[in-house]
């Protein structure tokens, strides 16, 4: 059980006393790839090993992902994330403002372009870190 999962236990042991603690079976098989994700923590996952062929950079170094082009579709100021689209088509990228490394808030409006890296939020799922604004061409 994780912390968070110990707590709400907790706290519904508080309303029934008679509550027994869940058995939970060990996990026995573990791949490499699970004692990888295991030593690196939780938090920030878009530093998490790129799976076989994914992730590599344009210098074929392997340990950073590659910059990629796109444009911002929308932004929310007030809450702090918005979507950008990608050059290249696909779906639109999730991407935080504690991500924006080079540029300003004010900056990120529909249709500025930017650099970002592909990585993983909190929750596992895709979204941009490292987001740079693309100064504009005079």
């Amino acid at each position: 059980m994780n912390a968070r999962q110990k707590r709400l236990f907790e706290d519904a042991r508080k309303k029934n006393p008679n509550l027994k603690m869940p058995d939970a079976a060990p996990v026995v098989n573990w791949t490499e790839d699970d004692l990888a994700l295991i030593k690196q923590g939780v938090g920030d996952k878009s530093s998490r090993p790129a799976v076989s062929g994914g992730g590599v950079s344009a210098s074929g170094d392997g340990d950073t992902p590659a910059a990629e082009g796109g444009s911002v579709v929308t932004y929310f100021e007030e809450k702090g994330f918005g979507f950008l689209r990608p050059d290249g088509g696909g779906r639109d990228i999730f991407f935080h403002i504690s991500r924006l490394n080079e540029g300003q808030a004010s900056d990120l409006v529909p249709g500025t372009r930017v650099i970002y890296e592909l990585g993983m939020d909190r929750t596992g799922k895709m979204a941009a870190s490292s987001v740079r604004v693309v100064p504009p061409e005079n």
